[in-house]
């Protein structure tokens, strides 16, 4: 598309911001009590919210004018972290992580393809270099210590000469039966010939009846290719079948992608000009106007003086550079503006002297004054227990962020006119109006020292005032001693390693293990499908599992945009710590390496099994977690991964595994968790299988969200197999029935499914679909050997999320009356309590 297009685009999506904008601000004035009602409206903003987002991602990545780009990507992260804001929103209302929109969706006339949240394309492609360096450097150090992945290689068994050689044999003798039964038939066949012939006799052959036989047959085939083909049509046209050359890559793809990377050529080569633009204009601006500029200043600041001495009979107090010299008072301002400011402070001063003399007066009244108080105090009360009874929304830190981004963009582009700029390339005027207030501030820096001694000059010969050096206060200086003690109270602060470069703590977390190289997966490789059920099955109160791509939402909400971008990270609901569990299979595993490829963030594998042994003892474990941390800070974003996380909350230790010591990181976990800062991009994940053999509460307190990750329903089931048969080079005819395979694997988790899938595609398969296309059977037999989830273990997941504390909370808000109960079983105790105290 072109420029123009997109500009268009982007003009619409501003549009629709700012409505929203209009919107929220009506509505959060606006008290509300119906917990149903707040959640349609937090719900509807969050789905109108994610449109404008997917808008303006696909804007921001095309567009190529550079100052459009600055301000795109402002209202970007603001709307991406107002979308975590709604979401945290929904969640306390909900009380539950997994909500479903369906009836919104369709008011909305919208597909639930729709929300899908965009993983932004700049985390990866504005830091391109500077991950392909980071993984070349661990390549390197893999390569070094022989630690590099290894290649897969077939095993081969050795064999003795004489099991070869019969081998060959049979194998020789099996070809030569194979053409022995070959000629055998067609001698067969002759034979029969030649008996037909004795028996008919030697008629001649009726032309008529022998051109009337191959009608016949060609009438027939015919025929049935015509209703094959219209067969297919109409199936093709009813949407139950993809039309031909439908996974074919058409001509029209390859040259969007062609114009796409030459779009991002022009954006680098923009940036650039752009950037050199910033120092040349500056440069040119300092030569031409920096004298008048300097020039300017002085003769306000005098006129300031002089002002000041005609009216009060003093000069003044020149500002400091602490405080921001003249910057201060000429704030946008003229002298005369100035003057007016001092006179309006004067005659405050004066109406704050009668307020007090009045007050003085009115203390005799002590009385009167007590009951207003009382009064006073029970409205308060009174609105406080209306305030309770109203939902409120906590304050945004992202609405500002969006109305600045706005009402720039009304400012600057909403009706400029661009035919001079057909490039797109970077505007100079709006570059020169940024550079003279940075030049501006420059000078005025040098004009205030020339100012302070002329300031000086003139008190000398005006009024003959000297002026005494400062003194320098003593309780500063105590302060100052106290604050650097505190500094050395805390043991945390000490840098264990403060000899040492960052590249050696790299090199030795890489030999050690620590830091790993993450898997190439995308999250659009975590195949799923919606839950259709999930508002019907809530109003019949029965709490749905989550389907897949409700969790891959999840994913990226809580983990992907708050690593990729670092203005949401500091300011949207902080998430240090992610769980996902769920039975084997699953893809808990792909899970946190598609988090690393998404965001082009650093793997650390702290996982018991991979840290027993290594750095033994007290000491040797904060080493490692500060080795780790440090690393982590320096390389952001990182990832800290912690496989079979139950392990280090075991309840019971088993005998087998007492000599790794699992549980060496239960203690040391929160206290990290506590260190970390919303500048500190480093999320600790952990996964399970076995969440169960954990003791809760200590599990519950160091991670944060706690995401269940199910084994697939029949709709995900029915998309996985299609996808997965496809992308490995298998064909889908109408001998393979997708359907039944969906169905008969019911259970069976997603690792289950493409394990069976590359088993059955050899590449011997592969070439023999032609004459042998392939058929539901071959995968089910090669399924009957694995064991699937049965429905006892997927409740016994259940069963355990309900006892988290997000679930409790949950269960407690659907049961009727439920915290009634308990606050008369709270009653009870402490009457209970009392009674025996009375005793």
């Amino acid at each position: 598309m072109s420029n123009l297009m997109y500009n268009k685009m982007w003009h619409q999506t501003q549009e629709a911001l700012n409505s929203m904008l209009d919107k929220e601000s009506q509505k959060m004035t606006e008290p509300q009590r119906n917990k149903v009602l707040v959640f349609q409206m937090l719900a509807t903003f969050y789905i109108k919210y994610v449109q404008i987002f997917r808008n303006m991602e696909n804007v921001y990545d095309q567009i190529v004018h550079p100052q459009k780009r600055m301000l795109i990507r402002k209202v970007l992260d603001g709307v991406m972290g107002r979308i975590l804001e709604l979401k945290n929103e929904m969640v306390e209302l909900e009380l539950t992580e997994f909500h479903y929109f369906d009836d919104i969706l369709q008011d909305l006339k919208l597909a639930p393809q729709q929300l899908d949240v965009p993983i932004p394309r700049y985390f990866l492609k504005e830091r391109l270099e500077v991950i392909k360096g980071r993984e070349k450097n661990l390549a390197r150090i893999l390569n070094e210590c022989g630690l590099d992945l290894p290649k897969t290689k077939y095993t081969v068994k050795s064999l003795a000469l004489e099991e070869a050689i019969k081998l060959i044999q049979i194998a020789e003798r099996a070809r030569q039966g194979r053409l022995r039964a070959m000629f055998m038939r067609q001698i067969f066949l002759q034979e029969c010939r030649a008996k037909e012939i004795k028996l008919l006799g030697h008629r001649l052959a009726d032309t008529g009846l022998a051109a009337l036989q191959i009608q016949k047959v060609w009438r027939g085939f015919h025929q049935s290719r015509k209703t094959v083909k219209e067969r297919e049509e109409e199936m093709v046209f009813l949407g139950m079948k993809p039309p031909p050359l439908f996974n074919e890559v058409s001509a029209a793809i390859v040259q969007s992608e062609h114009v796409t990377h030459l779009r991002n050529e022009v954006q680098l080569k923009h940036e650039q000009n752009y950037q050199e633009a910033l120092v040349s204009i500056k440069e040119e601006l300092r030569l031409m106007e920096g004298q008048d500029i300097k020039e300017q200043l002085q003769d306000q600041i005098r006129q300031w003086f002089i002002e000041c001495r005609n009216l009060t009979g003093t000069f003044p107090d020149y500002p400091n550079e602490e405080e921001g010299g003249s910057a201060i008072i000429f704030s946008n301002k003229t002298p005369e503006q100035v003057i007016e400011d001092i006179l309006a402070s004067q005659e405050e001063e004066e109406k704050l002297k009668k307020k007090k003399k009045k007050e003085e007066k009115k203390e005799g009244k002590p009385k009167k004054a007590k009951k207003e108080k009382e009064r006073k105090g029970s409205t308060k009360e009174r609105a406080t227990k209306e305030e309770e009874e109203e939902w409120k929304m906590s304050p945004s830190l992202f609405l500002q962020l969006m109305e600045e981004g706005n009402s720039l963009y009304k400012d600057m582009w909403l009706n400029k006119d661009e035919s001079w700029n057909f490039p797109q390339d970077y505007d100079p005027e709006m570059i020169k109006e940024e550079k003279r207030k940075e030049l501006e501030l420059e000078i005025r820096v040098q004009v205030d020292e020339l100012m302070r001694q002329e300031l000086k000059n003139l008190k000398l010969a005006v009024n003959r005032e000297k002026e005494l050096p400062a003194r320098v206060k003593k309780g500063k200086k105590g302060k100052g001693k106290k604050g650097k003690k505190k500094g050395k109270r805390g043991k945390k602060d000490k840098d264990l390693t403060a000899d040492r470069t960052i590249d050696s703590l790299y090199k030795e977390l890489v030999e050690k293990g620590l830091l790993i190289q993450s898997l190439k997966v995308n999250l659009s490789d975590y195949i799923g499908e919606y839950s259709y059920l999930g508002t019907t099955l809530r109003q019949v109160a029965v709490e749905p599992m989550p389907s897949l791509v409700d969790v891959k939402q999840l994913i990226t909400l809580y983990g992907i945009l708050p690593l990729g971008s670092p203005e949401v990270h500091e300011k949207a609901p902080l998430v240090k710590s992610l769980l996902l569990a769920g039975p084997p299979g699953v893809g808990k595993k792909m899970l946190v390496h598609a988090i690393c490829t998404e965001t082009g963030a650093t793997l650390f594998n702290l996982s018991s099994s991979n840290i027993a042994g290594k750095y033994p003892g007290k000491t040797g474990l904060q080493m490692m977690l500060h080795l780790v941390f440090k690393v982590a800070r320096q390389f952001q974003p990182s990832v800290v991964w912690i496989q079979d996380t139950e392990k280090t909350f075991y309840k019971r230790v088993p005998q087998a595994e007492r000599q790794n010591e699992p549980k060496r990181l239960k203690k040391h976990l929160p206290k990290l968790l506590k260190l970390l800062k919303p500048d500190d991009r480093i999320l600790i994940v952990g996964t399970t299988h076995r969440p169960f053999d954990a003791e809760l509460q200590p599990f519950c307190r160091v991670y944060q969200k706690i995401i269940l990750v199910p084994r697939p329903d029949y709709a995900s089931r029915y998309v996985l197999w299609k996808q997965i048969i496809l992308r490995n080079g298998g064909v889908l005819t109408n001998a393979l029935n997708i359907s039944c395979l969906s169905k008969v694997t019911d259970g069976f988790t997603q690792g289950q499914i493409v394990k069976v899938i590359k088993e059955v595609l050899t590449d011997r398969r592969i070439r023999q679909q032609p004459h042998k296309p392939l058929t539901a059977i071959e995968f089910i037999t090669m399924m009957t050997s694995m064991n699937p989830v049965y429905k006892e273990e997927e409740e016994s997941f259940k069963n355990w999320y309900a006892k988290t504390p997000l679930g409790k909370k949950r269960i407690l808000s659907l049961t009727i009356g439920g915290g009634i109960k308990e606050k008369e079983k709270d009653k009870g105790k402490k009457k209970g309590k009392k009674g025996k105290k009375k005793k």
